[in-house]
């Protein structure tokens, strides 16, 4: 990335505070910028705000009550439908086929966080 380019801004959605600043650290320091959110619904405001903005979402699954992060990407997909998707969890992978979006990445925790970087990567290059 030259000194002229905006680094990405990717949004990070986890409900454990560890694993969403885990995340964020990972990503900031492969140059990214990142903006958190805490649960499914600070994750809908904040795409409603900045969807045009993003150049990737990482969401956990499972986010507490409220909409789950299989919601957060299918509404981030609708305001942004090339975003790049990574999901991450423990426990719901079973679900990707039938719940994730089309040319998303699950990441099973748990992870590296260069796992997340390299989905990311991969993903993003594909929308080249």
């Amino acid at each position: 990335m030259s000194q002229s380019e905006h680094p990405v801004l990717v949004l990070v959605v986890d409900d454990e505070f560890l694993v969403q600043h885990l995340i964020q650290d990972v990503l900031t320091d492969s140059g990214f910028a990142v903006a958190g959110a805490d649960d499914g619904a600070e994750a809908m405001a904040l795409l409603e705000r900045r969807a045009a903005e993003l150049g990737g979402l990482v969401t956990d699954v499972n986010l507490g009550p409220g909409p789950s992060g299989w919601d957060v990407a299918h509404r981030a997909r609708e305001l942004n439908p090339t975003l790049p998707v990574i999901y991450v969890t423990g426990d719901s992978g079973h679900e990707w086929s039938a719940c994730g979006v089309p040319n998303s990445v699950l990441v099973h925790k748990p992870f590296a966080g260069a796992e997340i970087v390299v989905a990311l990567a991969n993903l993003r290059a594909g929308n080249r």
